[in-house]
């Protein structure tokens, strides 16, 4: 006899922003319908029949949110059977990192309110959003190790200053600046552009840019990078 399943497929978005100077936020929608009418939620939804998982988390996320964005990484396919109260569903999670200001966000469809939420204020999450959360945030932090971020976070030329508050505010840990440096330098992803930096009181700085191409291949290819911490 053959087993009979009635097995929904959803998508989740998992979007932190960062924004300089600034700490690590995620967005965040507040459900407007049952169940969990009111607690905050990860953006997501099912898949509707005739679209990709691509397509779907891109849709859910912008009904949702209003902000659209054009690459989220698959992370996780979580499928234990109570994690929706209402049936049995398997949901594809994807994460991504972007800068807030980007976005003018609307919420939409079942979602009463969007926000970005800094990642040491999140809320009580719906469903199993938390364990999808931490899980994102673990990955996004292993990235640092073998795929260079950065390049649409920072601004075109910024202070060295700027890429080391980018990987502690993600590593949520105080990195050896001299080694970080050092060793960031010897991959020839980043150069010097000649000027120095005027803004505030301090003492000015050189500026930085990225090595577009050099940047590319490393993000394409990967590399290791072993971040000493204080």
């Amino acid at each position: 006899m053959g087993v009979i399943q009635d097995i929904k497929v959803a998508v989740d978005a998992v979007v932190f922003g960062y924004e300089s100077k600034k700490n690590l936020s995620v967005l965040l929608i507040r459900r407007g319908v049952e169940p969990f009418k009111d607690t905050w939620a990860l953006p997501g939804g099912l898949v509707l029949e005739e679209e990709s998982l691509e397509e779907a988390v891109e849709r859910e996320l912008q009904e949702e949110t209003g902000v659209k964005i054009d690459y989220l990484e698959q992370l996780y396919s979580f499928g234990k059977p109570k994690r929706d109260p209402r049936n049995r569903v398997i949901s594809i999670s994807y994460f991504g990192l972007v800068k807030p200001n980007h976005f003018k966000i609307e919420a939409a469809t079942d979602a009463a309110e969007a926000q970005w939420f800094p990642i040491n204020e999140i809320p009580e999450l719906a469903f199993d959003h938390k364990t999808i959360l931490d899980l994102a945030k673990t990955r996004l932090k292993s990235k640092l190790h073998y795929q260079p971020i950065g390049f649409d976070l920072l601004n075109k030329s910024f202070p060295f200053s700027d890429l080391e508050h980018l990987y502690t505010t993600i590593l949520e840990k105080d990195i050896d600046r001299r080694n970080f440096r050092k060793k960031l330098m010897s991959f020839g992803i980043i150069e010097e552009t000649g000027e120095m930096s005027q803004a505030g009181s301090g003492r000015p700085a050189k500026l930085f840019r990225f090595n577009t191409n050099k940047y590319k291949a490393l993000a394409k290819d990967g590399f290791h990078f072993e971040i000493k911490f204080v």
